[in-house]
Formats: structure tokens, sequence, C-alpha cells
């Protein structure tokens, strides 16, 4: 996912309960619309959309916290 800032990801995952909670849900997302692709008759295309959707929301929330933290840190 952030492979470039795996260091940043650790670092905020054992200092931010904010960070950790996203990373969670985001794991549990991607792995739900992993789900849905292989038994693609499971949900519907709009509900598939809306996991997708709520993903990179939550991506891009901890890209920001990640550029938060590298700027503070540089």
């Amino acid at each position: 996912m952030f492979e470039f800032d795996q260091q940043i990801v650790d670092a905020l995952l054992s200092e931010s309960a904010d960070f950790q909670r996203l990373y969670k849900k985001h794991v549990e997302l991607k792995q739900r619309v992993h789900d849905a692709n292989v038994r693609a008759n499971l949900m519907d295309d709009m509900a598939l959309e809306n996991l997708k959707k709520e993903k990179l929301l939550i991506k891009d929330k901890m890209a920001a916290i990640i550029a938060d933290y590298r700027r503070a840190h540089a």
C-alpha cells in the first residue's frame, strides 16, 4: 500500500491510534473488495463501487497523515 513509506507507516502504527484505526479499516475493506471480485455474484456493482470509494477515502486520509509526519520529521 505505502511501500516507499514503510518506516513511517510502522512508526505511525506504533504512535497513532487514529492511523491504526484507519489502517485496520483499510485492510478490512481491501479484503472485502478482493472477496467481492472473486465471488462477483455476491455483491452488486453499486455496493462494490461504494466499498472501493470508502477504501480510497481511507487511503487518502492515511496518505495525508504520512505527509504530515514526513513534514514534521524532515
